[in-house]
């Protein structure tokens, strides 16, 4: 009987570790698996990526949004402790009439007591072009009073797998009567090629 109870235990033990790499391996589609161990063999490639992202803060068509903020909020210089979410449009030219090419979306809060500085989370969204639906994600510091701020490439996804890289932005131009501002960015990405080969084969 104790054998019997013995075997019955360790068949259950088997079963519980193997359900979540059955469940894993569900979730992935096929080549997955390979080109991931395989990744520190592939050929990296770089791209340089340049828009101006279209924030408009006012108006009718306002695409940022204040989604919660702090008891200091409205006491504060820097508006500590306000949270917003935003899904601009970002564009080839200026112009916000300019070519679409990119979505970005996410959070920023104002997170510094002292200085005008944002946690930016955000991820932009490729809509046409050859990096159409894939997108690149960056998290870190944005320190709004200095001309130009540098931001962390943290990751991405379709041909950006595996991103990594920095942004540059500046702010192009602003308007304070309507709220309306114009933003720069530059991103400078590495990624791996295999993956993106992959991507696009399953396109």
């Amino acid at each position: 009987m104790a054998k019997l109870i013995i075997i019955l235990v360790t068949l259950i033990s088997i079963l519980f570790i193997a359900m979540p790499n059955t469940h894993a391996q569900k979730l992935n589609p096929d080549g997955e698996n390979k080109w991931f161990q395989n990744i520190c063999n592939g050929k990296e490639s770089v791209a340089k990526v340049h828009f101006y992202v279209q924030d408009l803060l006012g108006g009718e068509n306002i695409t940022v949004y204040e989604v919660a903020r702090a008891t200091i909020t409205s006491n504060s210089p820097t508006m500590f402790g306000q949270v917003r979410v935003l899904d601009d449009l970002l564009t080839a030219e200026p112009d916000i009439n300019s070519q679409e090419i990119v979505r970005v979306q996410g959070l920023i809060t104002s997170a510094d007591l002292k200085t005008s500085a944002l946690a930016m989370n955000l991820n932009f969204v490729f809509t046409a072009g050859e990096y159409n639906r894939s997108t690149i994600s960056i998290l870190g510091r944005n320190q709004i009073d200095n001309d130009y701020r540098e931001l962390p490439v943290v990751g991405g996804t379709g041909i950006f797998r595996m991103a990594r890289g920095y942004a540059i932005t500046n702010t192009y131009s602003y308007d304070a009567v309507t709220n309306y501002g114009v933003l720069e960015y530059t991103l400078y990405v590495t990624y791996v090629e295999d993956a993106a080969n992959i991507f696009l084969a399953n396109e």
